[in-house]
């Protein structure tokens, strides 16, 4: 099997997962403040043209748009992309969507004033190819902003949690959370950025009453989790393992008030 072949297969498997679940309901339930956060930390203002990497629905993308800024929301996943729209109609905000591959973005060199990614860009699986693109279509004195889930928070100790349940990643395929590790970010965007700014911040969750509820919200939800488990059905004490596992999981990072505070590093670069 060639390469290309090899690539191609990961690339359809990665857009199933996300479409598998109701991602939206996680962006629109969950994770929502993140866009906010990263365009406020990009100080995005009208005129701009800004480029949203693996923008999923479009949080980042349509709170940009908001502050009048020319925007494109691209994503792998065509089915995100459709219900953003839905968003974004509802709010009365115009942007354009298009499909696209993180590691190949469609677009010109340096087309873009600011380039950003709200958890999204981390779960590309070849993280310098990633980079390089993100990079390659921001112009000289624009703004790279990116905000991930790092490795010691809860995202990252979830899928620390998964891990020993999941088929084993492709060759080449590096861990999403390893986009929340500043060294590992400045080592990916290199002398190609100056004045990187990197703050370790956290997102309240309060959704979730008890550690069962987030188990079972994920399970059905979010698409690393239900592909992880969809690969265990084969194997009931496993999926069992593994379930047990979340669960204890989400019990041990709520607190006495039912919250949770997730962990995840933003930064922000100029492109040299």
């Amino acid at each position: 099997m060639t390469d290309t072949v090899v690539l191609s297969d990961l690339k359809t498997r990665h857009r199933a997962m996300w479409a598998s679940g109701d991602y939206p309901a996680v962006a629109a339930e969950v994770v929502h403040a993140l866009g906010e956060d990263l365009v406020d930390a990009c100080s995005v203002h009208a005129g701009q043209r800004v480029l949203d990497v693996a923008a999923g629905t479009g949080n980042a993308a349509i709170a940009a748009a908001a502050r009048g800024a020319d925007v494109v929301a691209t994503d792998l996943t065509p089915e995100l992309l459709d219900a953003g729209r839905l968003v974004a109609a509802g709010r009365g905000v115009d942007l354009a969507w298009q499909q696209a591959d993180a590691e190949d973005l469609p677009f010109a060199d340096a087309a873009f004033d600011v380039a950003l990614s709200a958890i999204g860009v981390m779960f590309a699986p070849h993280h310098q190819a990633a980079a390089d693109e993100i990079v390659r279509v921001t112009r000289p004195g624009g703004t790279i902003g990116l905000a991930s889930w790092t490795p010691d928070g809860f995202i990252g100790q979830m899928f620390a949690t998964m891990k020993p349940f999941a088929p084993a990643p492709p060759p080449g395929a590096q861990p999403p959370p390893r986009w929340g590790d500043e060294a590992h970010v400045r080592s990916l965007l290199g002398d190609r950025v100056t004045d990187v700014r990197a703050e370790v911040r956290t997102l309240p969750v309060t959704l979730f009453a008890d550690g069962e509820e987030f188990r079972a919200y994920f399970a059905s939800r979010y698409g690393p989790t239900i592909a992880v488990r969809r690969s265990l059905e084969g194997d009931p004490d496993r999926l069992a393992a593994l379930d047990a596992a979340l669960r204890d999981l989400g019990a041990r990072h709520l607190d006495a008030d039912g919250a949770m505070d997730w962990e995840y590093l933003l930064l922000v670069a100029t492109r040299a």
